[in-house]
């Protein structure tokens, strides 16, 4: 193991002896191929990309005030007098020009009637183009997943080359529970967070699928892993590095349970019985209805308290990492009003769960 560390980036050694990354090397580094195009196609983030070029080229101060933008027919072009404009972009200044992934849109530098920013032109999902202009001040903005770049560009009398460098990287989620036993898809999501400007953590992905490359500007964001929708939650800072691809994996100490009431150990689960699952200081963290509901659960003991027919069964339960199992209660196991926690759990729809 020690002779496999230097391969890893120095984030992912970080995490590693946290125990926040699996231990497996291949699982946890940066991976990029010398000169090749690191996201590919399919492999894309959706779009959330604004259109909010800056007021100035890219000297102006970074407080510069935003203009508006609008999305309306853009002024009109006279014939005959347009010149090419090719317009490429890199993850990095020395690196190769993307191949895919590349959104370009052009907007006017002066406002319309409307106050607003035309907008020339834009392109669908590509490399490197060619836009055709005629002379005069234009924004050029290169969208690339999350990522982007906005330049100031003058067309006088003859075409030109502009090339922008984005500064982004990729990142690639996965958890796992325990040492390695993975997850299965529908039971784990990732919300990407980083601080703005005032250290605030604000969201950037809501809900990345796991094992799918995300197009990020360069940068430590705050992920957070959520195994099931209960209280299976692990977190991680994690740093983006341009023109790289980081894959980091986050551990996980929780499993499935099926909660059942029976009137029998192994018998049928009854129907119509709602469910309310608390931890040991009595904090409710699931509700629901239903015969057999399952739950994803962190590590811990906790009590299953279920209310059929106007009368109330617990059962206390340890959830142990990567040990899905059923969890019942017999109908033996009337609950004693003492037993309860003071918080007494409430059913679905906020019916008291009294005895």
């Amino acid at each position: 193991m020690r002779g496999m560390l230097p391969q890893m980036s120095l984030i992912a050694r970080i995490f590693l002896a946290l125990g926040l990354l699996a231990a497996a090397p291949a699982l946890a580094q940066d991976a990029a191929a010398p000169g090749a195009d690191i996201f590919s196609q399919g492999f894309v983030a959706p779009d959330v990309n604004t259109l909010l070029p800056p007021a100035a080229d890219t000297l102006a101060t970074p407080d510069a005030p935003t203009p508006p933008v609008s999305r309306s027919a853009p002024l009109p072009i006279a014939p005959g007098l347009n010149h090419s404009l090719v317009l490429e972009a890199r993850l990095v200044a020395d690196g190769p020009p993307l191949t895919n992934g590349l959104i370009w849109r052009v907007f006017g530098a002066q406002p319309g009637t409307d106050g607003q920013l035309p907008l020339y032109a834009e392109t669908p999902s590509g490399g490197t183009t060619t836009i055709h202009l005629p002379p005069g001040d234009y924004f050029v903005h290169a969208a690339f997943g999350r990522a982007g770049a906005t330049k100031h560009v003058t067309i006088t009398n003859s075409d030109r080359t502009e090339s922008l460098v984005i500064d982004a990287g990729g990142l690639k989620l996965d958890s796992v529970v325990g040492e390695d036993q993975p997850i299965p898809l529908g039971q784990l999501s990732f919300e990407v967070l980083q601080p703005d400007e005032t250290g605030e953590l604000v969201t950037v992905v809501p809900n990345a699928a796991p094992r799918r490359i995300l197009r990020l500007s360069a940068g430590t964001y705050h992920v957070i892993s959520r195994y099931g929708n209960v209280n299976s939650v692990v977190r991680a800072d994690i740093e983006v590095q341009a023109g790289k691809l980081t894959e980091a994996v986050m551990r996980h100490t929780g499993a499935a349970v099926t909660l059942k009431l029976v009137s029998e150990e192994g018998g049928e689960a009854l129907a119509n019985t709602s469910w309310a699952v608390t931890t040991q200081d009595g904090i409710t963290v699931h509700e629901s209805v239903g015969a057999f509901p399952s739950i994803v659960l962190a590590a811990g003991t906790y009590t299953a308290v279920a209310k059929h027919q106007g009368h109330i069964y617990s059962r206390d339960f340890t959830v142990e990492t990567g040990i899905d199992r059923d969890i019942e209660v017999r109908l033996s196991d009337v609950a004693q009003p003492q037993s309860l926690p003071d918080n007494a759990p409430r059913a679905t729809g906020g019916e008291p769960m009294e005895p």
